[in-house]
């Protein structure tokens, strides 16, 4: 079973690093930007920065309250997380969102379907692996 570790995204490691090595010269020590990352990956456990990266990857970081925005059957949508759990292995998340107005998922003229609550699994890059006929998927989500 895959272990998800809770790491911050890589924007945040570069922030860390970039602190370290602030703070590190303020003491006399000279550090390059590439050694400052690679204490980073050594505090969080990984053997070295490559490792790190690829553990943290492009990983959307979401949390129940989160504001977020997307699709949802090609419709575009904004929100808040009311649910999320990891599933399974942990290379999928089930998430329930509440839209701040309905969405029609009909396109036809001649009758409509709102949702205003919806579920549905993602994966860590915050789309479904499931896609509606015209190939996208079924429901995308992003920070707002």
């Amino acid at each position: 079973m895959t272990q998800i570790r809770n790491i911050a995204p890589v924007g945040e490691l570069k922030v860390q690093a970039k602190r370290l090595r602030e703070k590190l010269r303020g003491a006399g020590v000279a550090l390059s930007h590439a050694q400052s990352l690679e204490m980073i990956a050594h505090q969080h456990g990984a053997r070295d920065w490559n490792t790190l990266h690829a553990m943290a990857g492009n990983r959307l970081h979401l949390k129940v309250g989160d504001r977020v925005q997307g699709t949802y059957l090609g419709q575009p949508f904004t929100g808040e997380i009311r649910g999320l759990t990891v599933l399974g292995d942990g290379a999928q998340r089930r998430i329930t969102l509440q839209f701040d107005s309905p969405v029609d998922v009909v396109t036809f003229d001649s009758f409509s379907a709102f949702r205003q609550r919806v579920s549905g699994q993602i994966g860590w890059d915050g789309r479904s692996a499931r896609h509606t006929s015209n190939g996208e998927p079924q429901l995308v989500v992003r920070p707002a």
